[in-house]
């Protein structure tokens, strides 16, 4: 750098040179400045500035920095410093088209070599704006094809030595996601073929021109449910799986059942297979036989002997088989040579842990296509729903270690937004998911109310102590022994949440009183004298063991229903119930939170709050379903100042994760660490 005057020359750091001539030296300082800001080092002994080894340095240089220079002076540059250039994007271009079950992707990148091009997309997923060519020009990344490139890279699953250049074969099923980013991508020419264009067109707009609803359930199908069946024939079409995730109570069934007696229409030879819970083989009965009478049916459930008797049949006339989880894992060996144009699995959560024996067995079943019905898609975690989809289609969410550090880990515990878009972007052509409230405008509202529950002194004292107790614990305790006493602690939380019930769960001696219990019979004597039919859900059946001594007492009918009721009474409990003058029906929230259909009653009360609020809504959606009349009144009871507050809280954080991922709930104990859990006993230190 230097300073010309007239015929006289200066340099920026010989201040000691005498003249008569005044400098300017405010431009001076604004020429030094800039100099600082594009040139990391100068050598000491002369007036030079360089850049060494500094490619961002060099690259803000080319860019900006030869512009900036040229507006305060002349720019004198050597031959090959004129040759530097920074280089714009290059041109990108994409063909999808169709080839039998495969999808062929080719992306042409014009000179670059693989090793180049896969260092560039490693470049831009760094966030760097250049990439430097072995010519030593600079190649910018940034606003160019290369955003998209790597977004279908990360969201194909490619690694880093699959090659994008030439032509890439990938799953039908990866089809709409690949639609979807190219359409968002920018800088990138792409070109598609008609059948890639077809599948693309249907997939997104299902209508009632594309099938034809079986003439049978015309008119009992509502317009929503007609979608449903819509939305399966044309997954089925192009042999996509699954997972129908309607709100309780949107007849999930029926849906089902319109795509077997369609299909067995056009296929009299068909056969499908249902799995569910035990306690609802029996409501899949009677629902197809309601439904689809032209079906045949048979259960799978009795004994070993009965069962094999079904499954060895081969007169070819059984079309619908229907088992539980755990008849399924017992009889896998009968049904390996069995082939099966559906497979359908009912409250899909029974497959969540996908290292158990039930997931094991579902997924080992052969069949042409494979949905899911459940109303918690994420009960527990992101790796329930990776599980779902690797009964459903395979491969399709990775590997389970995969899924884990490109979508769990980002997702739940760094709040990745890009993350959370990619897996919703993948996941939302195959899983439908309607709510009552968007679809049911003739159906009643639903009031919910939170009632407190103040408890008196010898309660209060007793859930003191054994709350600070596990909170000393938890404190001198390190993660790692927090860990390894996991199970240990969940039982003493269950201590504390049983003393918010009762006492006398934990006490056998205990002779003081329950503020929930008063509040829970105030609420029935209220509904009672009123002519409202109530149910009452608790998660323990000791609890409902005190509840229905109360109601002898004050001579209030009941009928009780838990995990030791029989599937057969199960069905005749709930006919009863459903036509009598019984008010109050006591259930287990596990045994008779899913498949009942109880919709002579119109008031919910939850004894005790579930860690998982899709629990509950599955509970409460026995009353508030198709069919109801009246308005439901949902009561939750809360003990004030405890971890049922808490609980509380963690409710409301699993539904925003469910409603994150799924349109744009985790088991809450199994996510909590040792912090969060001192930090909830104090919250609600009582």
């Amino acid at each position: 750098m230097e300073f010309w005057y007239g015929k006289e020359c200066f340099s920026p750091f010989d201040r000691k040179t005498s003249t008569v001539l005044y400098r300017d030296q405010v431009g001076e300082l604004i020429v030094g400045t800039l100099i600082k800001q594009f040139f990391t080092a100068r050598y000491a002994e002369e007036n030079c500035f360089i850049i060494k080894e500094d490619d961002d340095a060099m690259f803000r240089l080319l860019d900006i920095g030869m512009e900036e220079f040229e507006k305060l002076g002349e720019v004198f540059l050597t031959a090959s410093m004129k040759g530097r250039k920074v280089a714009p994007g290059k041109r990108i271009s994409a063909s999808v088209s169709m080839q039998g079950e495969w999808l062929n992707l080719k992306v042409d990148a014009g000179d670059l070599t693989q090793t180049e091009l896969t260092e560039i997309l490693t470049a831009y997923r760094r966030k760097q704006k250049y990439y430097r060519l072995k010519s030593g020009d600079f190649l910018r990344i940034t606003d160019s094809g290369f955003g998209t490139l790597s977004e279908i890279y990360k969201g194909l699953g490619l690694d880093d030595k699959k090659s994008l250049k030439g032509e890439i074969s990938l799953p039908r099923y990866r089809s709409l996601y690949l639609d979807k980013v190219l359409k968002e991508g920018r800088h990138l020419e792409v070109s598609r073929d008609s059948a890639f264009k077809a599948i693309v067109r249907n997939m997104n707009a299902v209508t009632e021109g594309d099938f034809e609803v079986p003439p049978s359930l015309k008119d009992v199908l509502r317009e929503y449910q007609k979608h449903g069946f819509f939305w399966f024939r044309m997954l089925d079409l192009y042999g996509f799986g699954g997972i129908l995730a309607d709100d309780m109570g949107l007849g999930k069934t029926i849906q089902v059942i319109s795509l077997l007696v369609d299909e067995a229409r056009k296929n009299p030879s068909m056969k499908a297979l249902i799995v569910c819970p035990a306690s609802l083989i029996y409501n899949w009965e009677n629902e197809l036989g309601k439904f689809g009478p032209e079906l045949s049916v048979r259960v799978a459930a009795g004994t070993k002997e009965e069962r094999m008797e079904i499954l060895s049949e081969n007169s070819g006339e059984i079309q619908v088989y229907i088992t539980s989880y755990d008849l399924l894992r017992r009889d896998l060996a009968a049904y390996r040579n069995m082939k099966f144009r559906f497979q359908i699995i009912d409250e899909a959560q029974y497959i969540k842990n996908h290292t158990t024996q039930n997931a094991r067995a579902v997924k080992k079943i052969q069949a042409v296509s494979k949905f899911a019905l459940t109303g918690t898609p994420i009960e527990n975690s992101l790796g329930d729903l990776w599980s779902i989809f690797d009964y459903i289609m395979p491969g399709f969410l990775y590997s389970n270690q995969k899924f884990k550090k490109e979508f769990e880990i980002p997702v739940v515990k760094e709040g990745s937004k890009s993350a959370l878009k990619r897996l919703h972007r993948m996941i939302s052509p195959f899983i439908l998911r309607r709510y009552k409230k968007d679809v049911l405008k003739d159906l009643p509202g639903k009031l919910e109310n939170v009632v407190y529950s103040r408890m008196e002194k010898p309660q209060r004292d007793l859930y003191a102590a054994n709350a600070l107790a596990l909170k000393n614990k938890l404190e001198v305790s390190g993660e790692e022994q927090y860990r390894k006493e996991k199970i240990q602690i969940l039982s003493e939380l269950t201590r504390l949440r049983q003393l918010c019930c009762d006492p006398g769960l934990c006490y056998e001696n205990y002779r003081g009183g329950s503020a929930k219990l008063e509040t829970c019979m105030e609420l029935i004597f209220g509904a009672v004298a009123s002519n409202h039919k109530v149910l009452l859900f608790s998660q323990f059946t000791s609890m409902l063991d005190i509840l229905e001594k109360r109601l002898l007492q004050e001579n209030i009918a009941y009928y009780k229903l838990t995990g030791q009721t029989k599937k057969e009474e199960r069905i005749e409990l709930v006919g009863a119930f459903n036509h009598d003058e019984v008010p109050v029906f006591l259930i287990s929230l596990k045994a008779g939170g899913t498949g009942l259909n109880l919709t002579a009653a119109d008031v919910v009360i939850h004894f005790d709050p579930w860690w998982n609020l899709a629990a509950q809504n599955q509970a409460t959606d026995r009353a508030h379903r198709i069919g109801q009349k009246k308005v439901v009144t949902v009561f939750r009871l809360i003990a004030k100042d405890t971890i049922e507050e808490g609980i509380l809280k963690l409710q409301e954080m699993k539904r925003e994760l469910t409603d994150q991922v799924i349109e744009k709930e985790t088991d809450g104990f199994g996510a909590l660490n040792r912090e969060d859990l001192i930090k909830l006993l104090e919250e609600t230190d009582a």
